[in-house]
């Protein structure tokens, strides 16, 4: 599997981190386990890192297609998209443009401290979920 989830649960950050070629099949399937780790560890703010990933193989049909779905977690969770080079950013944007009526918390950022600095959280302690 190419992304895996951890949580911290002081905090209350879902954590999804992809790595390597990232599809439409994939971004669907781990679309589907946020919401059931969303509601699982009761989660207020969510992070999907895509600063791992090697290339993209995802259809901006289909990005649009996922952002308008109904979101995974409340509207007034704040959640992140952390892209960490060129690669998916384009991708990332066009997500949060297309899905800000659904997510208006959601924000693009490059690097995890971003993420935490604008959630007020400073020592993060992240365990995988399975």
């Amino acid at each position: 599997m190419a992304f895996r989830f951890e949580f911290d649960a002081v905090n209350k950050i879902l954590l999804v981190r992809y790595e390597g070629l990232v599809t439409d099949k994939l971004l669907a399937e781990s679309y589907e386990e946020l919401r059931k780790y969303a509601k699982a560890t009761d989660a207020h703010s969510s992070i999907s890192d895509f600063s791992c990933i090697t290339e993209s193989d995802a259809s901006s049909e289909f990005i649009r297609e996922l952002a308008r779905r109904e979101p995974g977690m409340d509207a007034t969770c704040p959640r992140f998209i952390l892209v960490g080079r060129t690669v998916g950013f384009g991708l990332a944007r066009m997500f949060q443009i297309t899905g800000e009526p659904k997510r208006p918390l959601l924000q693009v950022v490059r690097t995890l401290d971003e993420a935490l600095a604008v959630l007020g959280v400073q020592s993060p302690h992240f365990e995988p979920l399975e």
